[in-house]
């Protein structure tokens, strides 16, 4: 959409100083902005930057933010229910973060036999039942009915249900970490004794993937959801995945990734399903870009969205390319960025910081449709003397009984991303901002645009907004006493303060 190049300086003051309460505000919409160009000087109150939105080149379409439900739900599903619908609308309720993407993930499942040995939540049932006469491997018939076990996955099953009566148009995705145990060469699901070794056993591509695009019929038909998406493989080109690991996983050579890719889109048109493929969840950029090349062209046709999770972020921009010249949709689906060697801690904004600032550069530099967190729920970890850390939106004892009390800790990471997603919402097009801080976003109708910047400094910083046209209309501030609250704002300065994420709502003309 383009507007007059006239511009009008406008500034926003969002200094409070006494703290707020942690409300949760509703969901507000947000207009299309352009990019500023970064202009620092000293100033009595901190540093001036001007921010420049080009609204005259709005980016990729939003379609939301969510996570992925292992392995969370895999334990909370089964929580009381005044608990897990509390989490439920802490993530996807109207008044919570507003998530509208959920993953959920195809258990591969461990042997009866194998003994307990995968980390908290990670051990995600298998929804194939093996006879009491079945002996060695290959004994798995996928068209007896005797072989499936539609009862299994319960608690995070749970958790589809609870998406779908939150979300009016919910997207969910399907993904798999591992085959099932029968079908690998370690005869575990967490990978083959070395990880860089392929753990599908030859010739079990074709069996894997009957075994997904079947789960995904099924749980579409007894759910009454659709799977937009199914991703065959997991961060497949890497060392992180073998036998004495306490998760699920496996590697896949670029080749192997191809033939299962094939065998998978077979598999999904042999059961007459609509679900596009989504690849190739690779666990940074540059081994998305080499997996990516080293696919045949038949393959990549049958891609129907890119994933890339963003542990790693260089090469970032060459995945968005790739995406442009494909002409397929990018999301980064998978990431939880807390600060390293950050004791865990309940008020501390460090982790909360690096997380929004991890978030503006991912936006920046991939420009994708979707940002999805890993798991939203994490374990408490700073017990026993052990410092802990910062992953997750919220912390919990994922360790005790079903029907014991379950405390829920909000952390600051949380505040962080309801400063995105309640205001960045789906439909809304990325706008760029020249400010490396700072990213905006423009709504369907052109008329709200907001801006989310990140200091994560010691120096306050007054901002300038050049815009055509433009009226603040609200500034959310979350730092050490505010919690994604409104301060209002109409003033000459918006000054984000020091260690704080500053949301800036304008009306557009």
């Amino acid at each position: 959409m383009i507007h007059s190049t006239r511009r009008i300086g406008i500034t926003i003051l969002a200094l409070v100083a006494t703290p707020s309460s942690a409300r949760i505000a509703p969901p507000v919409q947000a207009p299309p902005i352009q990019a500023p160009a970064i202009r620092a000087a000293p100033v009595q109150d901190g540093v001036a930057i001007t921010l420049r939105p080009a609204i005259d080149r709005p980016g990729t379409e939003f379609e939301g933010w969510g996570t992925a439900l292992a392995w969370f739900a895999n334990v909370t599903g089964g929580y009381p229910d005044a608990t897990r619908e509390r989490l439920a609308d802490l993530f996807y309720g109207k008044q919570g973060l507003g998530w509208t993407i959920a993953r959920y993930n195809i258990g591969g499942g461990n042997a009866a036999t194998t003994l307990p040995y995968l980390r908290t939540g990670a051990a995600v049932p298998g929804f194939w039942r093996q006879p009491a006469a079945a002996v060695a491997s290959d004994w798995w018939r996928p068209e007896d009915p005797a072989m499936w076990d539609w009862s299994a996955d319960a608690n995070q099953r749970w958790w589809l249900d609870a998406i779908k009566h939150r979300v009016a148009a919910p997207i969910f995705e399907a993904f798999s970490n591992s085959p099932p145990a029968f079908m690998t060469v370690s005869g575990r699901v967490s990978g083959a004794v070395k990880g860089t070794d392929d753990n599908l056993r030859p010739g079990q591509e074709r069996p894997f993937a009957t075994y997904l695009a079947r789960v995904v019929g099924e749980l579409e038909r007894r759910h009454q959801i659709r799977f937009r998406t199914l991703s065959p493989v997991n961060e497949p080109n890497t060392d992180y995945w073998f036998a004495a690991n306490t998760q699920e996983g496996a590697h896949w050579s670029p080749a192997r990734q191809a033939t299962m890719i094939d065998a998978t889109a077979a598999a999904l048109d042999a059961a007459g399903l609509d679900t596009a493929i989504a690849a190739p969840d690779e666990t940074n950029a540059h081994l998305f870009v080499a997996d990516w090349a080293a696919y045949p062209p038949a393959t990549r046709a049958r891609i129907g969205q890119l994933n890339v999770h963003s542990y790693g972020t260089v090469h970032q921009t060459a995945v968005r390319d790739i995406a442009r010249a494909a002409n397929i949709r990018l999301w980064m689906s998978e990431d939880d960025t807390p600060l390293d060697k950050d004791p865990e801690s309940f008020v501390d904004m460090a982790s909360g910081l690096a997380f929004g600032e991890h978030v503006v550069q991912d936006l920046k530099r991939l420009e994708p449709a979707a940002w999805v967190f890993w798991q939203a729920v994490e374990n408490f970890s700073g017990k026993d003397g052990k410092p802990g850390s910062n992953w997750g939106l919220v912390k919990m004892d994922l360790n005790a009984a079903p029907a014991a009390p379950h405390p829920i800790q909000i952390t600051p990471k949380y505040w962080v991303m309801a400063s995105f997603s309640r205001y960045l919402r789906p439909g809304y097009r990325l706008v760029p901002v020249d400010d490396a801080d700072t990213i905006g976003a423009s709504s369907p109708d052109g008329r709200t645009l907001i801006l989310v910047h990140v200091n994560g400094g010691s120096i306050a910083r007054r901002l300038t907004i050049a815009l055509p046209n433009a009226q603040v209309r609200d500034v959310v501030v979350t730092d050490a006493t505010h919690h994604a609250a409104s301060v209002g704002g109409s003033g000459a300065a918006t000054i984000a303060r020091p260690r704080s994420v500053t949301t800036i709502l304008l009306d557009v003309k």
